[in-house]
């Protein structure tokens, strides 16, 4: 399950610094500056995007994917864990 998970995190991170880094050079062409201009423009586009997502996206990931898809979402757990009732539990008296 996380290989699929990481596959889709590959995924993300490929399609969205490729569409960065296309827009920067789109912007510098069509502004007419230098060429050299287009890897701060990507860079202010991927923070843009961190941003955005951070609040739109999964709380505290910055991720565009859903919380399914996202390895950076922490698995779901039911009541106190795994270990919950068992003598070594350090939260039972």
């Amino acid at each position: 399950m996380f290989g699929s998970k990481l596959r889709f995190d590959i995924a993300e991170r490929a399609l969205w610094t490729g569409a960065q880094g296309a827009l920067g050079v789109l912007i510098t062409d069509l502004a007419g500056v230098s060429m050299w201009w287009a890897a701060p423009i990507a860079l202010v586009l991927a923070s843009a995007k961190s941003w955005v997502a951070g609040r739109l996206g999964v709380l505290g990931t910055g991720s565009t994917l859903p919380k399914a898809l996202d390895p950076a979402t922490p698995p779901r757990t039911v009541g106190l864990g795994p270990a919950a009732g068992y003598p070594e539990d350090p939260l039972t008296p």
